[in-house]
């Protein structure tokens, strides 16, 4: 992929004349972010950089609460109208005015063919210009969750976008489209060199519209995979942050001077998910068999992994195992739901007997090794516990890009068993249901259901959770998706991770976010 020379240029230049006092931070994590289009790629370390460059009508805080954006207010006109009064004197990295036209656009292409990013404007119907600094948005029906989505809903520059033949998104790791390598937006942080794999550079951006909490005068974000290697840079004053820390190394951290661990609950929930959907599975052509579609097939899988040894051995007990697939804190959650089935190895053969299985099955088990906390090595405990009951698994475990390629839509989802990891956007259980466990309940359903799991009154209760707002009355129909869902074992739920930062005394402020998000405009050095 080739870097923009003139924002190499820039960045080269910044390095030789840094004025004085410049406040640099540094900070990694195991993998690449994916690209720089705010409309696919909708992965949270992604999200989360393109969240510094390209605003919302409405932004997250730090503490995940809902705050005016690019609008300054927005008013109810009818339960199917929401009236967006958009801030005056913005203007985009390339000092073009942000006006109306630019949110009619944003929504327009965040609904192409391969954007990622559809479902966070699913309900909405039509954006409709009033003036330049006024949009309504009229939803298919009420919409409950319209403003929690929006945070999302990135805008870019209509101008921008048409002048780089860029109007639609095109998805894909290494999608060759110009405002995948480059960026354009209205943010407190403007891209100033991108390099995949290498390194990406953020400089403030001088004419932001808001209050700066920062005192960055550079941001630098370098990938390191290796854990080791990800440590040593930390310790050395390579990276002032770095995260995840290897759970292994969490004691030692907090024993060393200059260095302290930052922990905290996350809100993603870690699972597995089957191919439900073709008639013979990828990984045992001639057969004319898929046993996923079975039932059986699937809880002998759930009741076959020990999450308990998983959270004791892998996790080092830095997980809080799961039995639904959202966690505390999201809209939804229901205590009693959360309750596992149990570890049953001698059941699970059983149930692989009756299935006609009972000398098991081969599949492969895809799995990233470089996005969540101790991915590879959760995938490498779960295969002798399937081997167990008989089931012969090969684990393909590679970088996340190759891994989202292959399980998502780019690749056609040719899976047949994988991991994969959700935080809702929204922090409510609508989010899971609509990209995760149902495929026809709008455009951009299922974004993410590489299985294809469907369950008809799933999709029906789906549909009417999305404008139900009646809140008492809309918990019961959430409540009653997720148990039909798990009496399916539609997908294995494992984890929430923990959180583990570990941050340099260079750095004199840090919020850490339950969503796992690096938030430089809130970050401070000394």
């Amino acid at each position: 992929m080739k870097t923009n020379v003139a924002l190499a240029a820039l960045a080269a230049l910044a390095l030789v004349a840094m004025p004085a006092g410049a406040k640099t931070f540094k900070f990694s994590t195991t993998g690449d972010i994916i690209g720089m289009d705010p409309h696919i790629n909708n992965e949270g370390p992604t999200n989360a950089m393109k969240d510094n460059i390209y605003e919302g009508l409405v932004l997250r805080h730090w503490d995940l609460a809902v705050r005016p954006g690019l609008a300054t207010e927005w008013t109810q006109v009818d339960p199917t109208t929401t009236r967006f009064k958009l801030r005056a004197g913005v203007t985009f990295h390339d000092g073009s005015p942000f006006t109306a036209d630019d949110v009619v656009f944003s929504f327009d292409r965040i609904r192409g063919d391969q954007s990622d990013m559809k479902t966070y404007v699913t309900g909405v119907k039509e954006v409709r210009k009033i003036d330049d600094l006024t949009v309504d948005m009229i939803t298919e029906a009420p919409d409950p969750v319209l403003i929690q989505n929006l945070s999302l809903f990135h805008v870019m520059s209509k101008s921008w976008s048409l002048k780089h033949n860029t109007p639609l998104p095109l998805r894909g790791a290494n999608a060759e489209s110009f405002a995948n390598r480059n960026a354009n937006g209205t943010g407190p942080f403007r891209l100033a060199e991108r390099v995949p794999d290498t390194r990406t550079v953020l400089l403030p951006n001088e004419k932001w519209w808001g209050k700066v909490e920062h005192n960055l005068t550079r941001v630098e974000f370098k990938p390191i995979a290796n854990a080791a290697t990800r440590v040593a840079a930390l310790l050395t004053g390579e990276i002032d942050m770095m995260f995840p820390v290897p759970l292994q190394d969490v004691p030692r951290l907090e024993r060393t001077a200059g260095v302290k661990v930052l922990q905290g609950p996350e809100l993603r929930t870690i699972f597995l998910g089957f191919d439900q959907h073709r008639d013979e599975l990828l990984d045992m052509p001639g057969s004319g068999k898929n046993p996923f579609k079975d039932v059986r097939v699937r809880r002998a899988f759930y009741q076959a992994i020990d999450i308990q040894a998983i959270h004791r051995v892998v996790m080092r007990g830095a997980s809080a195992p799961t039995g639904l697939m959202i966690a505390p804190g999201i809209a939804g959650f229901s205590k009693e739901l959360n309750e596992r089935y149990p570890f049953d190895p001698d059941g699970a053969r059983k149930l692989l007997g009756e299935a006609g299985y009972a000398n098991g099955f081969p599949v492969t088990l895809d799995c990233p090794n470089d996005r969540y906390v101790n991915d590879e090595a959760i995938c490498q405990a779960v295969v002798p516990m399937l081997t167990r009951i008989g089931v012969q698994v090969r684990l393909n475990a590679q970088t996340k890009g190759l891994h989202f390629d292959k399980i998502g839509l780019k690749e056609g989802r040719k899976t047949s068993f994988y991991m994969l990891g959700w935080t809702p956007g929204t922090y409510d259980a609508h989010n899971m249901l609509y990209n995760i466990i149902t495929l026809k309940t709008g455009p951009g359903a299922g974004a993410w259901n590489s299985g294809r799991y469907s369950n008809p009154r799933v999709e029906e209760l789906t549909k009417q959770i999305a404008s139900e707002i009646d809140q008492e009355k809309r918990t019961k129909m959430i409540h009653e998706a997720m148990r039909i869902h798990k009496e399916d074992f539609g997908h294995i739920p494992l984890h929430q991770q923990a959180l583990a930062w570990g941050v340099r005394d260079t750095v004199a402020e840090i919020p850490q976010p339950a969503n796992d998000g690096v938030m430089p405009k809130f970050i401070r050095m000394k």
